[in-house]
């Protein structure tokens, strides 16, 4: 029933990929092989993706996941096979960060779904019209300022445009440290002097 009345006369499937590890239909009890049997008398194909392994790990978007939320970014590189990345626009924020001579781009995912990483600061490069910026990623609830929001801001490095309500593209390349709460903001700033130093290091050990 699930495949006649869903796939076939609701969705018009012509290929259908599927996971080699899914089922479907009551109690789960569809598996690729009851699709495979079934897929020439509707006329539709099927194709099974199968297990992939890396150094013997079986990848799942849980272990991704898992790895994204320890902040183990090169780990989950590896199980995608790129940079994991965060889009959204950049909206106005209170511009604290430039009181400070950190100045940064706010940004809004408006997907709600989205998998955000641990709180923290990251190396991060971003695109913006299709050119390329370094920059220091936050991602937390500016303990330091007695906030619960979460916010994510980019300090792109030697960068002066006005980017309000524009598309940005952030690749997350490399975690650098937890998020903390700080005294004061001079005792943040001096912190967020360290951190930049750290990401353009890891910048320049990457040719990046």
């Amino acid at each position: 029933d699930f495949i006649k009345n869903i796939l076939v006369d609701k969705l018009a499937t012509k290929k259908l990929v599927i996971g080699y590890d899914h089922h479907f239909g009551k109690n789960r009890e569809g598996s690729f092989v009851h699709l495979k049997k079934s897929a020439p008398d509707y006329g539709f194909e099927v194709e099974e993706i199968p297990e992939q392994d890396i150094d013997d790990v079986a990848v799942s978007s849980t272990k991704i996941r898992n790895a994204l939320n320890n902040g183990n970014l090169s780990i989950a590189k590896q199980y995608l096979g790129y940079d994991f990345e965060l889009n959204g626009t950049v909206v106005h924020g209170d511009q604290i960060g430039r009181t400070i001579g950190f100045p940064t781009a706010n940004i809004l995912v408006k997907e709600k779904y989205k998998l955000i990483p641990k709180d923290g600061i990251y190396a991060a490069i971003a695109y913006i019209n299709e050119k390329q910026y370094a920059g220091m990623l936050y991602i937390g609830n500016r303990p330091t300022l007695n906030e619960t929001k979460k916010v994510i801001e980019l300090n792109i490095f030697d960068f002066h445009q006005d980017i309000y309500n524009q598309n940005i593209q952030v690749q997350v390349k490399e975690f650098i440290r937890d998020d903390h709460r700080f005294e004061n903001l001079e005792a943040l700033k001096a912190q967020l002097g360290n951190d930049e130093e750290m990401v353009r290091r890891f910048f320049e050990l990457m040719k990046l």
